[in-house]
């Protein structure tokens, strides 16, 4: 196992440093100049050279790459070039309040999602499983934006202590702000309820089909010991990397989400750096969501090799 952990810790580091390289290159080519976005269209070319000299934007590009990855690696972000501030600080703070979003969502979402696939896969073929197999088509079929604004017309305006903006203080405590979490966290869970599912359900359904199965209930098992003790642990194998590549994209690909309620994460954050091309915030953004999807990928190839031996054998 720890052979196996070494491995993937050096593809995870491998992966990090190839999409830095990447992330650096396509900031380069956005199309606009830093400086005319700093000091206006109106500026004097010697402001706009000055500009540039104070930036260290006229040294050549691997000289800039290997700065900033190492100015990255030890937590020195650098300033926004759109507000003045301390990048580092802004941005865990906004990861924070994404943090919330998508625990709140993660919590809901995967025990539900499970339940409802082996609940389908258990009837298949019935009624009920029609109905959650359809209901989930059809969450799939729906943009988040439009899933958000339906909730907004649907919910929002029925219940009162629900608001329809999710706008809230940098910074606010989660049970302050949970009332403002409900509905883009529930926006954010029938997105991933509908993969979830409808993955639990084929592995459940694949399961029910094997010897190992047959033979427990034969042997006298209750049934409900069979389909959580065996059956929902092997079906499972295939979920967890959906599961956990959710989990990266709760921490910081719920940018839709975010934009529709006004919510104060990291998505709103991404879209802000990118309209006034704040090149350093930008940028650390990424790279902070490209950790996030790393470590979740490893956190599904650890969990799928410890439910899974033949995995760490190979």
């Amino acid at each position: 196992m720890l052979i196996y952990l070494l491995r993937r810790l050096g593809f995870l580091g491998l992966t990090v440093v190839v999409t830095s390289l990447l992330v650096f290159l396509i900031a380069q080519v956005l199309p606009g100049d830093v400086c005319r976005v700093i000091l206006g269209r109106e500026a004097g070319e010697a402001r706009i050279a000055e500009c540039r000299a104070d930036l260290h934007l006229d040294d050549p590009a691997p000289v800039r790459y290997l700065r900033w990855l190492a100015d990255f690696a030890r937590g020195d972000w650098g300033e926004s070039y759109a507000t003045g501030f301390e990048i580092r600080p802004l941005v865990l703070d906004r990861l924070r309040m994404s943090l919330m979003l998508a625990g709140l969502t993660f919590v809901v979402a995967v025990p539900l999602a499970v339940a409802l696939g082996m609940l389908a896969a258990v009837n298949r073929g019935k009624w009920l499983d029609t109905v959650i197999s359809l209901g989930s088509l059809a969450v799939v079929g729906l943009p988040e934006f439009v899933t958000g604004i339906l909730l907004i017309e649907l919910v929002a305006f029925r219940v009162p202590w629900l608001p329809a903006s999710s706008s809230l203080p940098v910074g606010a405590p989660f049970r302050a702000a949970l009332p403002a979490l409900v509905l883009p966290a529930l926006t954010a869970t029938l997105v991933l309820l509908a993969y979830i599912a409808r993955l639990t359900r084929a592995g459940v359904v694949e399961e029910l089909k094997q010897n190992y199965v047959r033979t427990a209930e034969l042997k006298g098992l209750p049934r409900l010991t069979v389909l959580v003790k065996h059956v929902l642990r092997n079906a499972l194998l295939p979920t967890i990397t959906v599961v956990a590549i959710s989990a990266g994209w709760l921490v910081s690909g719920l940018v839709v989400i975010e934009n529709v309620f006004n919510y104060p994460g990291l998505g709103r954050l991404l879209v802000f750096a990118i309209d006034r091309r704040d090149l350093p915030a930008l940028q650390a953004i990424v790279m902070l969501t490209v950790v996030a999807f790393a470590l979740a990928n490893l956190a599904a190839d650890l969990l799928y090799a410890a439910l899974n031996p033949r995995i760490r054998v190979g």
